[in-house]
């Protein structure tokens, strides 16, 4: 998860980046647990939603992306001083740490508690499998894992075809349950349990190979005019892609848009992409202002970069503690406003929480208690990063 060569200078527009997106995804965790709306209708369902609502669900869609595609430029940084053996075990053993971590350490913070009856397959299982994956996909030569995973994320949506049904039927044979595993959002029995697949392989695991590849622009010898100009033209002619395939409306993702009522809920039904699993349309908008914001971020310094290039260097940490807090907040607040502590035990995920319908707040109080809780969690990832700094000896301290 870190973003530096073994004994390189760290890219503070890459940590800042990253840092920014922790902070946005915690706004979109705090709506979960926070927000009254949160439990009867999607936010980005034009028939129920407002501007403020949808936008606040729509920035959050960086998160995923940036993650997954940072992970492969942090990869390629801890493997340009060494061989690829030595970044093929570093990638295996934090893959399944991660994947471990996702069943275990995160699943009891949304959760709070720890079973297997449902199993949750969400952003660090990807994250884990995709740097499984790539510890294999870096033995490919260049120009070829280059040019295959392009292709695969231009050319996933071509088996949307085989996306039937509702995702909460189980999936009935093994060969169905892969396919969910690999393309599907849904769920899959395995054995006594309910695997829940929110973040299928595909298109993810083919994303932090680009990534990879894209951490060849911050070598030394590359000059940042050349960086820049080349930062420019990959999230520019992203967008500008996005923009042309959405206007046809023919190709990239599952939602088409269509003219509203008014100009906003048209603009809204255009940007309306599909997540889960990533189109090739919501990649294209994520990713394409992300490259152009490490354009932009290349000299950025003051008061607004430094936090999150902090908050960025212990990403990992961060989403650990902030799902607690979230939590442990929502549970306080739950009781408060007259629920139980026990309805804070989620069976599957908080929104699906029936006993906790009436429960939450206006949009306002959840950007005031995301406010607080950033306030309140910065320091602590300030002192954790003075920490890991001082203590580079403690190999564990490399896996948070």
């Amino acid at each position: 998860m870190t973003l530096k060569t073994p004994r390189g200078k760290r890219i503070s527009s890459i940590d800042m980046l990253r840092g920014l997106v922790m902070v946005i995804m915690a706004l979109d965790h705090i709506r979960d647990y926070f927000h009254k709306d949160a439990f009867y209708f999607d936010p980005t369902d034009l028939e129920q939603t407002n501007v403020a609502l949808f936008f606040t669900r729509f920035v959050t869609h960086f998160c995923a992306p940036v993650f997954v595609f940072l992970a492969g430029t942090s990869a390629f940084f801890v493997g340009r001083r060494r061989d690829k053996k030595f970044l093929c075990k570093w990638l295996l053993k934090r893959g399944i740490w991660l994947i471990f971590a996702e069943f275990t350490l995160i699943k009891l913070a949304w959760a709070f508690k720890l079973d297997f009856s449902i199993i949750m397959l969400q952003v660090i299982w990807v994250l884990g499998l995709g740097m499984i994956f790539l510890a294999a996909y870096i033995y490919l030569p260049r120009k070829v894992g280059l040019a295959l995973a392009v292709i695969v994320v231009l050319t996933h949506n071509l088996f949307d075809i085989h996306t039937t049904g509702d995702p909460f039927t189980p999936a009935t044979g093994i060969g169905e349950s892969i396919w969910r595993v690999l393309h599907v959002f849904g769920i899959f029995p395995m054995g006594s349990s309910t695997v829940l697949v929110a973040y299928p392989a595909i298109p993810w695991i083919f994303v932090m190979p680009l990534g990879y590849y894209f951490g060849a622009l911050y070598k030394p010898d590359v000059l940042p005019t050349f960086r820049i100009k080349r930062l420019w033209q990959i999230g520019m002619g992203m967008t500008l892609l996005f923009l042309v395939l959405r206007s046809l409306n023919i190709y990239g993702d599952l939602s088409p848009w269509s003219l509203q009522e008014n100009l906003s809920f048209t603009i809204m039904s255009f940007l309306n992409v599909t997540k889960y699993p990533p189109s090739l349309l919501f990649l294209l908008v994520t990713l394409g202002p992300s490259i152009i914001f490490l354009a932009l971020a290349e000299k950025w310094k003051g008061w607004f970069s430094e936090p999150l290039v902090i908050i960025g260097r212990v990403p990992m940490f961060f989403y650990v503690v902030h799902l607690y807090v979230i939590h442990l907040l929502a549970l306080i607040a739950a009781v408060a406003t007259g629920f139980n502590a026990s309805d804070m035990v989620i069976d599957i995920w908080i929104n699906l929480q029936t006993e906790l319908q009436g429960y939450g707040f206006d949009l306002w109080v959840v950007y005031l208690v995301w406010i607080g809780i950033i306030l309140g969690l910065y320091p602590v990832c300030a002192w954790y990063n003075r920490y890991k700094s001082e203590n580079r000896d403690k190999w564990w301290l490399s896996y948070l």
